[in-house]
């Protein structure tokens, strides 16, 4: 049983959730966190609205992206153990 594909595609989604946290990270460092609420200006408050939303949305993806990189990556586990098992039952015969 060949399991590169497997694993290129469990890569894939690995390197797609580090992407995504190098944005998180860049996206957070334009959110101002010492934003007064009396400040008068409403550019810089839906400004700082549009980030956080952005940043929700970033962190849903990225939770999201983790589970399934988790789950694929414990399946992929299992099944090269199985495979494992399978190649070393066929060689004791």
């Amino acid at each position: 049983m060949n399991l590169m594909p497997l694993t290129v595609i469990w890569a894939i989604l690995a390197a797609v959730i580090v992407i995504l946290l190098i944005y998180r990270a860049r996206l957070a460092r334009q959110e101002d966190e010492s934003l007064h609420v009396l400040d008068s200006d409403a550019s810089k408050v839906s400004q700082q609205m549009t980030i956080a939303q952005k940043l929700e949305v970033v962190d849903r993806w990225g939770k999201i992206l983790t589970v399934l990189a988790v789950l694929y990556g414990l399946a992929l586990l299992g099944l090269f153990l199985w495979d494992a098992w399978e190649r070393s039952s066929r060689g004791a015969i």
